[in-house]
């Protein structure tokens, strides 16, 4: 997935249902509470599709980051090679360009980039998920309230706030293996102490060091190397709550994580099928990979009741930065080699960083019979770049070639600036029928400038300052009508939005290609959310149709990496979860996803789609079953068992014209299935957990790059984590 510009290179009501040891979030002990409108409401009084899954839930599955969680959330999807560097796509709103679709939040603070210039779809915030009260996941649009990028929808991380009700110190510990591959370590901990009536301070932290599992069967010097694929994953946040009075509340907070891995989860593949060649997961790599990813999240709320209405202040200050080193031999070694005779390995170094100041204030109404109302207004700041340089390196070494000419080196500076408003109401039409309707005016301005040099860049090349300015309106409207006290039916009509702006260009490019332009979609939802008075059963479905307009795709021009705009696409689809709760400590949650996203216009000829191609990396059909049960042994002991299994269908790569005209069709990764169980047992101040991740060894395939920097014409596909076995010691009091 290395994205480079100087070469190619509801619906869901989901409260995940555990173990009685899954808390359901806030509210009472039945009613799941989110903040997916930024005000606390029953999940099922949202007239819009919503995920939830609690922090209890995310221990109970051993899960830490996206790919963990993946089977809880319907229609979600992950497009990834490596730890932090992936793409999250809902609905199937992917095109394969480089800014996002699906905005990632941590509380109030969203991270990552705006624009399409600091590859912010394939950089999605992967924060670790000890600590987290609850992740919501949002489908559809939602540009009214979160702005721009989050077209597809958003996940949000909302974490546990400091408490001054008590003291609480807890820590976990585990130890996997993994099939094929070296052992994991992973530890976390946390503390809560309150430092009187009105101050309380939390802090947690968590080292994840997680074996490889991939062979290396290119490096130069040796025939094998094992387990190039480790990584490690460690940081921890900090907050302090000031609450003078119960109408005001001060929370200042500091996250930091760093992700490093030692090579990609990618191995050689077939081209054609994207299953594993030389029946092993191996990778031929020359020079040693490595990536390093860091987030770093500061922000300050103020919370303050004013009584005629609540006013919320959030600011915040984020960073995310990420240096790699890929192997590039395969695809240009023989080159350097031609035009200099020397003999060579040859690599990319790449730094992306985005820095990014944003400020929100926001009225909303108390609840009321009637009328309820937000209004809020909205600041972004963002500073981003990217620099890269291309070295040619004597063979099984990291040194330099002597006496070569500058090969490579490219830098790209961006700012992006933002100013928002947005409100949004519910008008109360009687006992049973709700309108909700919002809408949001921006404006933004964009400025870049590019300088690239060496001999594979055309000699030295300074562009002028590029610069772009746009403003646009969003809006949702949605009906709610409740049939009963345990029944709702609602419709929903969105817009959803994402900039255009400078280009990135190579030497001698058409001028029009300078800026591109915004691509938006119109989703329109109905959806049903029911369950029983004793809410031993429930169901949550909804269907959707998004027209897209405008698409913004990614290609290639005298290898620089260019963004374009294409014609249209739409996406269809049905979404459910319904959960069966039979006999005390018994449940059972089946969901689904059916999704048929597809281009209604071929895309430009450099892309390489053509109408009625699907769009990339969204299966048509996905299935997640869970099953737990807990029983007590006497005195606080509990046990409990538990299994998920998840289904997904083939799901289209990237765009690729010549393989579609040489094949008649698109690439497309296999199916697969993963099955997960864990079992426990909970004392009250201690736990030990077991549990088996991917107990069939599934090869299940999340990316597939080609042609790629592979020997032999073979691709390059990630695969998810092979068989994995774990135990999980839990102290805290």
């Amino acid at each position: 997935m290395k994205k480079s510009f100087l070469m190619a290179g509801s619906l869901v009501a989901l409260a995940v249902t555990m173990p009685a040891h899954a808390d359901e979030a806030a509210g009472d002990e039945h009613d799941i509470v989110v903040t997916a409108q930024k005000r606390e409401q029953r999940l099922i009084d949202v007239p819009q599709s919503v995920s939830v899954v609690s922090g209890d839930a995310l221990e109970n599955v051993q899960a830490t980051n996206f790919s963990d969680y993946l089977k809880l959330v319907p229609g979600l999807q992950l497009n990834q090679t490596t730890a932090g560097f992936g793409r999250l796509v809902l609905r199937g709103v992917n095109t394969g360009g480089v800014a996002s679709t699906v905005a990632v939040y941590q509380d109030e603070t969203t991270f990552g980039s705006s624009s399409g210039l600091v590859n912010g779809a394939i950089l999605a915030g992967d924060f670790d998920t000890f600590d987290v009260e609850r992740i919501e996941v949002l489908r559809g649009p939602q540009g009214t309230i979160y702005g721009a990028s989050s077209m597809g929808g958003v996940l949000k991380y909302v974490t546990r706030k400091p408490d001054t009700s008590g003291v609480e110190v807890r820590a976990r510990g585990s130890v996997e293996t993994v099939k094929g591959g070296d052992a994991s370590y992973l530890g976390s901990a946390v503390v809560n102490v309150p430092l009187g009536d009105m101050v309380a301070f939390r802090a947690s932290g968590f080292y994840r060091d997680f074996g490889g599992f991939i062979d290396s069967i290119g490096t130069a010097g040796s025939d094998v190397e094992n387990d190039i694929n480790s990584s490690k994953s460690y940081g921890g946040r900090a907050s302090l709550l000031f609450k003078p009075s119960e109408s005001i509340s001060i929370q200042l907070s500091a996250y930091l994580q760093n992700l490093k891995t030692h090579a990609s989860n990618s191995v050689d593949s077939d081209p054609s099928t994207g299953r594993t060649l030389y029946g092993r997961l191996s990778q031929s790599q020359f020079v040693p990979e490595f990536t390093d990813v860091r987030y770093r999240v500061y922000s300050a709320v103020v919370d303050a009741d004013l009584g005629f209405a609540n006013l919320v202040w959030a600011t915040s200050y984020s960073s995310l930065s990420q240096s790699f080193r890929g192997d590039l031999t395969t695809q240009y070694g023989p080159l350097i080699e031609a035009f200099f005779g020397a003999p060579n390995d040859f690599y990319q170094g790449q730094l992306t960083r985005v820095r990014r100041f944003s400020q929100e204030i926001r009225l909303q109404s108390p609840e009321n019979e009637h009328f309820e109302w937000l209004l809020g207004a909205y600041y972004t700041r963002e500073k981003g770049i990217i620099d890269q340089d291309f070295n040619a390196v004597e063979p099984g070494t990291l040194t330099p070639i002597e006496d070569l000419p500058l090969l490579g080196i490219a830098t790209i500076n961006s700012r992006y600036r933002e100013l928002a408003g947005f409100a949004n109401a519910t008008l109360h039409l009687g006992e049973r029928f709700d309108l909700t309707f919002g809408g949001r005016y921006s404006g933004n301005k964009q400025v870049a400038d590019q300088v690239s040099d060496g001999a594979l860049a055309g000699g030295f090349n300074k562009l002028p300052k590029a610069r772009s300015s746009e403003n646009v309106f969003t809006f949702s409207v949605a009906p709610q009508f409740e049939i009963s006290d345990q029944a709702t039916i609602y419709a929903r009509v969105a817009k959803g939005f994402r900039p255009g702006g400078p280009n990135v260009l190579a030497p001698g490019a058409p001028p029009e290609l300078a800026t591109y332009g915004s691509d938006s979609l119109i989703s329109y939802e109905i959806g049903v959310k029911a369950e029983t008075v004793d809410r031993s059963f429930s169901i949550d479905i909804a269907a959707f149709h998004i027209d897209w307009k405008d698409i913004q795709v990614f290609g290639q021009v005298n290898d620089f990496g260019v963004n374009f705009n294409g014609g249209k696409a739409k996406s269809d689809g049905l979404e459910f979860t319904t959960t069966l709760r039979p006999a005390g400590g018994l449940t059972f949650s089946l969901n689904g996803a059916y999704t048929n996203a597809r281009l209604k216009d071929d895309t430009p000829p450099l892309v390489g789609g053509l109408a009625g191609d699907r769009l990339p990396y969204t299966p048509k059909y996905s299935i997640g079953a869970n099953a737990d049960y807990e029983w007590a042994l006497g005195g606080d002991t509990k046990a409990y068992v538990g299994a998920s299994v998840r289904s997904l269908s083939k799901q289209p790569a990237g765009f690729d014209l010549d393989f579609r005209t040489a094949n008649g069709r698109q690439r497309y990764l296999p199916a697969y299935e993963v099955v997960d169980l864990r079992a426990g047992v909970d004392f009250g101040k201690y736990s030990l957990e077991l549990y088996a991740k991917n107990l069939t060894d599934s090869e299940g395939k999340t990316s597939l790059e080609a042609p790629a920097n592979v020997p032999l014409g073979a691709a390059g596909t990630a695969v998810i984590r092979p068989r994995t076995f774990g135990v999980t010691l839990t102290a805290g009091f």
